[in-house]
């Protein structure tokens, strides 16, 4: 045994391998009275013992009462059996590879267990309030635990009540037995941040040790409980476990246990109070079973674990008892479930360290990146089937959604009908429960087709557009009864059967069932639809009620698409069939348009388009183009038809090609400049003193320079010709073809990748700095000179801040109509047929005029913090917030470069604030996608260095006379 434990404490055998032997030599160690065991450089032994620190040296006899090391070793014998109970994690149903090999089959807990939150928080406890729930430091349900000697630890299925339990007793029992892989240090690691670095705290626990007993409460109610009607008492309970002893040939032990509990305190976890088979007949004896045990044994913690709605509802409150709720996991938990998970399956499949890690990164990015998926996985139990599911296909998710929530509904039904080891109410025996097809005597497939008529029937009345349905428990019973072919199946039992099952379809209150998640509801009543009448039923329903159905219809979609190509071209068409001019077209049809534009981008082939679905491609082409720049839709949804096109293909010449760029006439004239209290609250120092500015005419790009019109410069190496970037050069930012800025790590050649959707080609280009948005004029004017499009005085430049500023506000005159047109227009030649009107908000805080602060609509006019789309947007989409002059979105989105330094005004063109060569802060203006509404401003100056970028700064540019002509 010492030989054994030195290998354990050395890291050379696992917990497996010490507790085999350990179970094998029980009772090895005493010889002839006598018995020891070693631990690290000295000597420690149980109660009645005799323990020795430091260096061992000569002979030492340790001598032990019989009696004492029997209870000792019958002790450990129950700790064993609790660690094997509790500490490992089946993957059957999980991880399918799985099932059938002995060391894939389960997973050691304490290595995947990432600490779980609560709904109570520091401040909660002390009676603080907070207006923001983010700013609230959650506790742990250990913390709680800590806190509070009996609690009640509410949760949904799936939320980790059961893990918690099983990981605070395998941790209890493993502290005993001196485990390095369970125990108080493994118990109390600290919490996980959002940040996915975690505290160096530990999480708190102030009561040692305690001998943990574990008891659930479905079978204590079917095999411990008194007649119904008699009354019942923690004398109940301590029978029950005495019995449950003695099955495990641990009976001498009962006695010890229950004098530990009374003379020092334990720990006692009470999982399941919701799962207690007729609950209605026995709540009563349990909670006095619970009320007798805390008021005799009130040294020891209790713990007892719940379904939320069974507790709050079902009259199951325990008198003395603080309640909790289990959090969603946080992204932080998700990563460190992540990285737990993979360090330990690459142990246990030999997978090399640097795959692991890549395979962990792999399913953390496909998670952040999708906010169904991290919807999702905020549930421990459908992180651990995503989780599975990534390492069971080698590291990855299935690429659409559709393929994933198929294979996890499989898993989850698989879950919910797979046979069940259960103790008969009737005859107090264990008896295994068949599935729920074979006892039917159906097959699985008529559950599932039940089942998806279910989820349809419940998401087609179902009020909210978010959480699950109810579904009342007699449409399930009579549903699964009139498939049946077993005579012996009645509804009790039938009801019985259903009551203790978790899975795809889950109990949520008296006689009340709902899906698992939304998110499955939604996708057995897509399957549902694609059986019936697809896709008219389906594309009908989508077109009237898009909150509700949009999910469903691009499932159908996707999952019709993956039996035949043909069938998302035919949904797609009875999406979308009105001509955009048709002057009969509803609102239903710029729904119609909108979805069928995302189903094709996330189920067909586009790069094989025949003929007929040609015209059917571009005529949702132009519904899309119709739908950003009108106001039928909300921002966010313009927003999601701009990101649609993009993948499309946009067809907008005016924002794919550089030559057919729009530009803004913006004639000669005074305006005002900077901001005072007077006409703007928001005023800020640096915009003072409003003063008039002269100007002459120039033209200005209707929108930012887009990303496909930057590319144009990176393919043409503007990067490369030195011509474009001498000052870059001379600040020491640009050498031989490459830039590198303040944040750039290594040297680039085109902007910084932020990825999608900051990279579509209709997108603003951002990761930009002054100098690459400097050298972009350059090459411009460049080409358009050589192409004769424009000539001297004129040249391509970014916008001073006082040209930028009467863009977005206008003159003390403005046009009578806006006059837009491309490079080849000539737009400057018209100055002489402008007509002009007096500007009646000439102090304009946005372009569009006053607003106050609460209107909801500036936020249909900009892409701000409160639009809420939280990325830039494709140009174009907010043509409500055009400027006087027509220019289009001025304000949000993106910050934009201007030529200006940063001085204080007045404004002076000629005071060296416009000189190309001094590297130092330039203004910024505009404000960007998360801005609030003091940072929108006409007036609202901002700074950046000119070696800086960022996700949220781009430019747009101006046609006007170089500086020395002005």
């Amino acid at each position: 045994m010492k030989k054994i434990l030195e290998a354990y404490k050395k890291g050379k055998c696992s917990t497996e391998d010490v507790l085999r032997m350990i179970n094998s030599q029980a009772n090895a160690n005493a010889v002839n009275g006598d018995g020891a065991m070693a631990l690290g450089d000295g000597i420690s032994s149980g109660a009645g013992g005799v323990a020795v620190g430091g260096d061992i040296h000569g002979n030492v006899q340790i001598h032990l009462d019989q009696s004492k090391h029997h209870e000792q070793s019958i002790e450990t014998n129950y700790l064993n059996r609790l660690i094997s109970e509790t500490g490992y994690l089946s993957l059957e149903g999980i991880d399918p590879v799985a099932v059938g090999c002995d060391n894939d089959a389960r997973l050691n807990l304490a290595s995947i267990y990432t600490a779980l939150l609560t709904d109570r928080s520091k401040e909660s406890l002390e009676q603080e309030s907070f207006k923001h729930e983010k700013k609230m430091n959650r506790l742990s349900a250990l913390d709680l635990l800590n806190k509070n000697q009996h609690l009640v630890l509410l949760g949904e299925p799936g939320s980790g009540k059961t893990t918690f339990v099983n990981f605070l007793a395998f941790c209890m029992a493993g502290q005993f037995l001196d485990f390095k892989e369970a125990n108080l240090d493994i118990l109390t690691r600290p919490l996980p941040e959002n940040t996915k670095e975690d505290k160096q705290q530990q999480q708190q626990w102030d009561h040692g040790v305690l001998l943990p007993v574990r008891i659930i409460l479905r079978d204590f109610a079917a095999r411990g409980l008194p007649q119904i009607g008699k009354k019942a008492s923690s004398e109940n309970l301590w029978t029950f476990i005495t019995d449950e002893l003695k099955s495990a040939s641990l009976g001498d032990y009962a006695q010890t246990l229950r004098e530990t509990f009374y003379s020092k305190g334990g720990l006692l976890l009470l999982d399941g109070l919701d799962e207690v088979t007729e609950a209605n007949k026995r709540r009563e004896q349990i909670k006095q079973v619970v009320t007798d045990f805390v008021k005799t044994f009130h040294l020891s913690r209790v713990l007892v674990t719940s379904r939320t709605y069974a507790y709050q509802q079902q009259h199951w409150k325990l008198p003395g008892f603080d309640e909790a709720v289990l959090s969603s996991f946080t992204q932080g938990q998700i990563h460190q479930f992540i990285e737990s998970w993979y360090h330990h399956i690459g142990e246990v499949r030999n997978l090399n360290k640097i795959d692991a890690t890549a395979r962990a990164k792999s399913l953390q990015h496909a998670i952040s990146n999708s906010k169904r998926l991290t919807e999702l996985a905020g549930r421990p139990l459908l992180l651990t089937l995503m989780a599975g599911l990534h390492a069971w296909r080698g590291g990855e998710l299935p690429e659409k959604r559709e393929e994933l929530y198929s294979s996890a509904v499989d898993l989850l039904l698989y879950w919910w009908e797979k046979p069940k080891i259960v103790t008969d109410p009737r005859t107090n025996e264990e008896v295994i429960q068949p599935s729920l097809a074979e006892w039917l005597k159906i097959d699985r497939t008529q559950v599932r087709k039940l089942l998806n008529e279910l989820a349809f029937d419940a998401h087609n009345r179902q009020s909210d557009i978010e959480g699950t349905e109810d579904i009342p428990e007699k449409e399930l019973v009579n549903g699964l009864l009139d498939l049946s072919n077993n005579p012996d199946v009645k509804p009790v039992r039938l009801i019985e059967y259903l009551s203790i099952r978790t899975g795809l379809i889950i109990p949520r209150g008296i006689k009340i069932y709902t899906f698992h998640h939304r998110t499955f509801q939604e996708y057995l009543a897509a399957c549902h639809l694609t059986d019936n009448n697809f896709p008219e039923t389906m594309a009908e329903l989508a077109r009237n009620a898009p909150d509700r159905w949009r999910e469903v219809a691009l499932l159908a979609g996707a999952k019709a698409a993956r039996g035949s190509e043909s069938l998302i071209w035919s949904l797609a068409d009875a999406l979308c069939y009105h001509q955009v001019d048709d002057t009969d077209c509803q609102l239903s049809d710029t729904w119609g348009a909108l979805l069928a534009g995302q189903a094709l981008i996330e189920s067909a082939d586009l790069k094989k388009i025949s003929p007929p679905n040609k015209i059917k491609f571009n005529l949702i082409c132009q519904w899309l183009v119709k739908i950003i720049q009108g106001n039928d839709l909300p921002a966010k949804e313009r927003e999601g038809a701009g990101r649609i096109l993009a993948v499309l293909g946009d067809p907008r010449p005016q924002v794919i090609s550089i030559d057919q760029m729009e530009f803004c006439l913006v004639p000669e004239g005074e305006f005002w400049m900077g901001s005072d209290f007077n006409h703007d609250p928001n005023s800020q120092k640096n915009e003072q003193p409003l003063h008039e500015v002269y100007l002459k005419h120039y033209c200005i790009s209707r929108y930012p320079v887009t990303n496909a019109q930057y590319m144009e410069f990176v393919n043409d190496g503007g990067y490369v010709n030195p011509l474009f970037w001498s000052e870059a050069n001379a600040a020491g930012y640009w050498k031989e073809g490459m830039f590198k800025g303040w944040f750039d790590n290594n040297p680039r050649n085109q902007p910084e990748n932020f990825g999608p959707p900051f990279i579509l080609p209709n997108h603003p280009v951002v990761g930009v700095t002054w100098y690459e948005a400097l050298a972009f004029t350059r090459w411009l004017s460049e080409k358009w000179n050589k192409q004769a499009l424009i000539q001297e005085p004129l040249i391509i430049r970014l916008p001073t801040e006082a040209e930028w500023e009467k863009a977005a506000r206008g003159g003390k005159k403005i046009v009578h109509s806006a006059i837009i047109g491309n490079i080849r227009d000539k737009i400057w030649l018209k100055k002489s047929a402008i007509a002009f009107i007096q500007n009646e908000n000439p102090v304009r805080i946005y372009p569009w005029g006053h607003t106050s602060d609460k209107d909801k609509a500036d936020f249909e006019k900009m892409n701000v913090e409160k639009t809420g789309i939280g990325t830039t947007n494709a140009v174009g989409c907010f043509f409500e917030g055009a400027s006087p002059y027509g220019v289009l979105e001025m304000l949000g989105n993106a910050w934009e470069w201007t030529h200006s330094l940063n001085k204080k005004y007045h404004y002076v063109v000629s005071d060296g604030r416009e000189n190309e060569k001094i590297d130092n802060i330039r203004i910024v203006r505009g404000g960007s996608y998360f801005s609030d509404l003091a940072s929108v401003r006409c007036a609202r100056r901002g700074g950046n260095g000119p070696d800086g970028r960022h996700d949220d700064g781009s430019f747009r540019v101006v046609l006007a006379p170089s500086f020395s002509d002005l």
